[in-house]
């Protein structure tokens, strides 16, 4: 397969005043479509070339280090836009979600500060993640374009550390960023609908 930038689901207004639209035009425009295109040429006699994605990402993992980064973040990024909506966030989650996130750590209040300390955390560039693993929820964060497919789980909310992701709104204030995206941009739908695919 050849990685393919995807279009944004929403105008590049749509995110204020949480996420500006020059920030999206610089992080979807010019970072995602640079890990499409040095992906696309790392792919190239890797031997890799009719794998999924997935497929890509874990196989490439320890073997071919440009190719995993950039397959990493193509993956992390065409999940991420998808993570994000306008009006999203907040702590109406879909019930099935809901009882997981109870039942597996502790509750709304604890996912959260749980999950922005785990951003907030991640030193450098990364990414913080909710995952399934074994059948449970989990949070974790990875460094680079790492995600969780790598320690056998399966992603289903991840929120991008990268600078490039927040500087132009936020400056240095990472966790102000973080609260952001999960009091306001939270696409819950979509979380449940990969919860629901990662449990089944």
């Amino acid at each position: 397969m050849s990685f393919e930038l995807p279009d944004l689901p929403y105008a590049y207004d749509a995110l204020d005043p949480y996420m500006s639209a020059e920030t999206l035009e610089f992080h979807h425009d010019k970072h995602h479509q640079a890990y499409v295109t040095n992906g696309n040429n790392l792919l190239k006699d890797s031997g890799l070339e009719g794998k999924s994605l997935e497929e890509i990402v874990v196989e490439s993992h320890g073997s071919n280090p440009g190719l995993f980064n950039n397959a990493g973040q193509h993956y992390n990024h065409i999940h991420f836009w998808k993570w994000m909506k306008s009006g999203g966030g907040g702590t109406s989650l879909p019930g099935k979600l809901k009882a997981a996130v109870d039942s597996d750590l502790g509750g709304y209040d604890k996912f959260k500060a749980d999950f922005m300390n785990a951003g907030a955390t991640q030193f450098g560039s990364g990414w913080c993640w909710l995952a399934v693993k074994d059948g449970k929820l989990e949070i974790m964060k990875t460094p680079n374009g790492e995600n969780p497919l790598i320690h056998g789980a399966a992603p289903i909310l991840g929120c991008d550390v990268w600078e490039h992701s927040y500087y132009i709104d936020y400056r240095n204030a990472r966790p102000k960023y973080l609260e952001a995206f999960v009091d306001s941009l939270i696409n819950w739908e979509y979380v449940e609908e990969l919860f629901e695919s990662a449990t089944s």
